[in-house]
């Protein structure tokens, strides 16, 4: 970086050392070029003004010119506001403000002429603009066209860094730019997107000329920030690839071919083979597996891990499956064992509830190789957990476990075993590029021949008795349904149902002996909530309440409804994983959503969306627009939501350009030793440099 932009913030004309050190503090802006990267989070148009007569007619910020008529202060409880009047040809209307009163009354003349700027709420019968921004007609001058807007705090603001002073700073840094910003992007991706110049962009994204500009401006510094975030990835995965050694797999072995040709439960569908295909690809290479396995509920993931792992068995090597919670690793195990119970296959559990004398028996057939698959939870991760020759690692649900946890697995041999990550939550295309960016990634986007459509209603609170008709309706039939919950305990901020009134709500409709109830929740003891599933499993129980402990893994195929209460608490990818918990049999099943009354807009989307949709990657891009990448894949987890201007949620088609690009330039140049690539390799030397490797312990 060159010496302007690594200038401390402290010798910026307007900040000095006490506000050099706020806005350390405050938003982490320590040097010119942190000040530069801090950009506006929206736009207003101050050249367009509007009357007192149009506001009711918006829904969004106002400009408007008039005189003020009336300045007062009124008593509200202890408190005082004050209330300005402002009028202009059209009509009349309150400027509110709640706090400061003192520091702006003083401020405001009566009878002069104003520039007014804010959002109007109608308050009773009349219109208000509460702490609007506002300004003498006579010194509107600069305030006009097209205005940045900054993030700022209470403290900045306390010392005049609200965002007019950001601006006003943003705007002395942006006139001193000339010739002194370096270009970074290659000649080839400026022309072939015709980009302008970043010392362009940077002016104009803080001093907008006009809307057209500022949005060439704002894409140009997007693309920017996502080519090297998807160069970075790239990078990382074509230097693991070249360092990693993986165990060949040079046969698939007569495990494989006997368990294929003979037991294989159902055809496997086209997704299926496709991705076998590409796993077996992945053992011939030499090089070892990391690859990502995408999959809506009931695709078959599970049998596509079970031949992964048949192919490292009939190799000499021994595999292993880590699933996240108990009940998960429980299922697998016995779904494994019933799988291949006519082949000389040894299957072993291994849970935090395993007794002593047991575990010593697991671990002296791990270690003389007599086990050849190995189930459990982050059981397999202990150091007293030793293979004899582990080739292969199937991790469940993979978002969650810890980078961390999942790397101690690859220290089970002296040279890595191959890794297949499988996640039942479609992931967005954008999102799979950024946070598996390093990771080969396989999609099974198909379903199992037969299997029936999921019916998915929406009900909201009114409609509860008949949504107990039809429970009764079901159970009368010999099926079972789960009623699912998203609080545990009452909550004095959040008018939801929660689980422990519904119980015993279900309990009063469903009595005994007619009807047997099962409850389990997270804070149940272990043995306790197995019992109780077990209960369900078995059939000795019709309705299973619960929380969303049931999200993962409880494979019930006699269970056909699922009811899904207060499911306005829940993201989509949530409720679609919740849904996939039924029709696992052969009997028609239903999902229904119920609701209060009062829906937001973007609840009511989500609603709809599960209602028409059952395509989870569908579902996955709606929750992407409405929810945003955090809540999406979990902001601490992935360390790569350091997008300064970029949005992966708006920007979908910037991320496929931008990856394209990278690629491109990679496979010209895998070293980027290329003078026209200088400056990307500088900069990804020192990205590198202060990252730890992912790509290798993904």
């Amino acid at each position: 970086m060159n010496e302007f932009l690594q200038t401390p913030i402290a010798f910026l004309k307007g900040v000095g050392p006490q506000r050099a050190e706020l806005l350390r503090q405050e938003i982490n802006v320590v040097t010119v070029n942190d000040l530069l990267n801090y950009f506006p989070f929206r736009y207003v148009d101050r050249s367009a003004y509007h009357t007192v007569a149009d506001l009711r007619y918006l829904d969004s910020y106002a400009q408007l010119r008039g005189t003020l008529v009336g300045i007062n202060e009124v008593a509200v409880g202890r408190q005082k506001k004050l209330v300005a009047k402002f009028q202009d040809a059209s009509g009349l209307i309150e400027l509110v403000w709640f706090q400061g009163i003192h520091f702006i009354k003083p401020l405001l003349k009566l009878g002069a002429e104003y520039q007014v700027y804010g959002k109007a709420k109608m308050y009773g019968n009349t219109w208000n603009i509460p702490h609007p921004e506002l300004t003498e007609w006579q010194n509107v001058g600069l305030k006009t066209g097209i205005q940045p807007v900054y993030s700022s705090t209470e403290k900045l603001a306390a010392k005049g860094l609200h965002t007019k002073g950001i601006e006003k700073l943003t705007s002395v840094l942006a006139l001193q730019l000339k010739g002194k910003i370096p270009e970074i992007l290659p000649d080839e991706i400026l022309k072939a997107h015709n980009f302008m110049s970043r010392e362009a962009a940077f002016k104009e994204v803080h001093l907008p000329t006009s809307e057209h500009a500022f949005h060439v401006a704002r894409q140009r510094l997007k693309f920017e920030e996502l080519f090297f975030l998807q160069m970075e990835l790239l990078l990382r995965k074509q230097i693991s690839v070249s360092k990693s050694k993986g165990f060949i797999f040079s046969e698939v072995g007569t495990l494989f071919t006997d368990f294929y040709e003979k037991y294989l439960p159902f055809s496997l569908t086209g997704a299926q083979k496709r991705v076998l295909k590409e796993i077996r690809k992945d053992f011939l290479s030499g090089h070892h597996m990391n690859r990502l396995l995408q999959g809506d509920v009931g695709s078959g993931k599970t049998l596509v891990a079970l031949l992964t792992m048949l192919i490292a068995n009939g190799n000499g090597f021994q595999a292993a499956l880590m699933a996240p919670t108990e009940i998960l690793a429980n299922q697998h195990a016995e779904t494994l064992r019933e799988m291949v119970k006519d082949l000389p296959i040894r299957i072993e559990l291994l849970t935090g509830s395993i007794t002593k004398k047991n575990r010593v028996h697991i671990h002296e057939g791990l270690e003389d190789g007599s086990v050849h698959i190995l189930v459990g939870t982050h059981a397999l991760l202990e150091d007293t957990v030793q293979f004899s020759n582990l080739g292969c690692v199937v991790i469940d649900e993979q978002h969650r476990f810890g980078v961390a946890q999942r790397a101690r697995m690859w220290r089970k041999n002296t040279t890595p075993p191959h890794v297949l990550i499988m996640t039942a939550t479609p992931i967005p295309r954008t999102l799979a590029m950024t946070f598996y960016g390093d990771l080969d990634v396989s999609v099974i986007d198909e379903l199992p021949p037969g299997r029936k459509p999921i019916s998915t209603v929406h009900r909201y609170e009114s409609h509860r008795l008949r949504v107990f008709g039809f429970m009764k309706e079901e159970i009368a039939k010999g099926r079972q349904i789960y009623i699912v919950y998203p609080l545990i305990n009452e909550s004095e901020k959040l008018d939801f149902n929660n689980l422990i009134n519904g119980y015993e709500a279900i309990t009063r409709s469903f009595p005994m002996p007619n009807y047997q109830v099962s409850i389990v929740h997270g804070q149940m003891k272990p043995a306790d909530k197995d019992f109780e599933m077990q209960r369900f499993i078995k059939g000795e129980t019709q309705i299973m309440v619960a929380t969303t402990v049931i999200e993962v893994g409880v494979n019930v195929p006699n269970a056909s409804v699922m009811i899904i209460e207060s499911s306005e608490r829940f993201g989509l990818s949530q409720l679609h994983q919740l849904r996939g918990r039924v029709g696992r049999g052969a009997e028609q099943s239903f999902c229904i959503l119920m609701t209060g009354d009062k829906l937001s807009k973007d609840t009511l989307k989500r609603i709809e969306t599960m209602v028409r949709s059952s395509d989870g990657f569908e579902i996955a891009e709606v929750d992407l627009q409405l929810r945003g990448p955090g809540d999406l894949m979990g902001t601490q987890q992935s360390g790569l939501l350091n997008l300064k201007i970029a949005d992966l949620a708006k920007d979908s088609q910037l991320v496929i350009l931008a990856r394209d690009a990278a690629r491109s330039i990679l496979e010209k140049d895998p070293n980027l030793s290329l003078p026209e690539y200088a400056s990307i390799r500088m900069i990804l030397v020192d990205v590198l440099k202060t990252k730890p490797d992912w790509g290798k312990i993904a």
